[in-house]
This record gives structure tokens, C-alpha cells and sequence, in this order.
């Protein structure tokens, strides 16, 4: 499992025109679910991308998670995060979990965030995203 993590001021995700999930300040995360992942690592990931002091403090430090300055989470599925590149040309995405499998889990795993987080927006899994 890899996330990219990106602070935004603004994110959406755009599929055939239309805003499908959209944050204002906050965290961008691109997902990619690899082949023996399970849900019980993805809600570790989740919980530690919640906690992660990130975000710059009275003091300019970086002392809050997401939910003290209210920011939202942008949650995209990304299984290009899991390409194998180190041999030739092409990336080898062998690695990454078969669609119908990680479509299940990327589901389980948005559910767990709303859970947990209430500012929680998404793409749609596997659609032609504008991010």
C-alpha cells in the first residue's frame, strides 16, 4: 500500500465534468493498494495520515494534524502508485490488486475515514479523474 500525501489549499476531483469531490484546505491522498494488502494496514495508514502533524502551528511549527485547523481529506484511489520501475522501459504494474478486489477495499477504506474524520471527499474508483 502507498500513499502520496500532498497539503493543498484547494483540491477537487472532476470525472466527465462534473466535481465528484472537492476540499478546501486540507490533505490530497493518492492511494494505491497493492496485491497482499489488507484493510486492517489501510486503517492503520488512515489513522496515521489523520494524526500526522503536518500543518503549521501558532508558532509556525509543524504541530497540528488535519482536524486542527479543520482541513478536509481528499481520499483517490491511484494504481499507478504501485508500478514496479526499476527494469526497462514500461512500468510493471504486477504489483498493484486486481481492480474488483481493491475497488472493495478503496470502498472499506473511505467508509473507515467517515468514520473517523468528518471532512472526508473522494474520486471515483478506477473513472478518468481531473485532479
Amino acid at each position: 500500500m502507498r500513499a502520496l500525501i500532498q497539503r493543498v489549499l484547494e483540491a477537487k476531483v472532476v470525472v466527465e465534468g462534473q466535481t465528484t469531490g472537492e476540499i478546501q484546505h486540507g490533505l490530497l491522498v493518492f492511494l494505491g493498494l497493492g496485491k497482499s494488502d489488507t484493510l486492517e494496514q489501510g486503517q492503520k495508514l488512515i489513522d496515521k495520515i489523520l494524526k500526522y502533524r503536518i500543518f503549521d502551528d501558532e508558532q509556525g511549527k509543524m504541530g497540528w494534524n488535519l482536524s486542527q485547523p479543520q482541513g478536509g481529506l481528499l481520499l483517490v484511489s491511484q494504481f499507478t502508485l504501485m508500478a514496479q520501475t526499476q527494469k526497462g522501459l514500461r512500468p510493471d504494474f504486477g504489483p498493484a490488486m486486481p481492480p474488483a478486489v481493491a475497488k472493495a477495499l478503496y470502498e472499506q477504506l473511505v467508509e473507515y475515514a467517515c468514520q473517523q474524520f468528518t471532512h472526508v471527499q473522494t474520486g471515483i474508483f478506477a473513472a478518468d479523474m481531473k485532479v
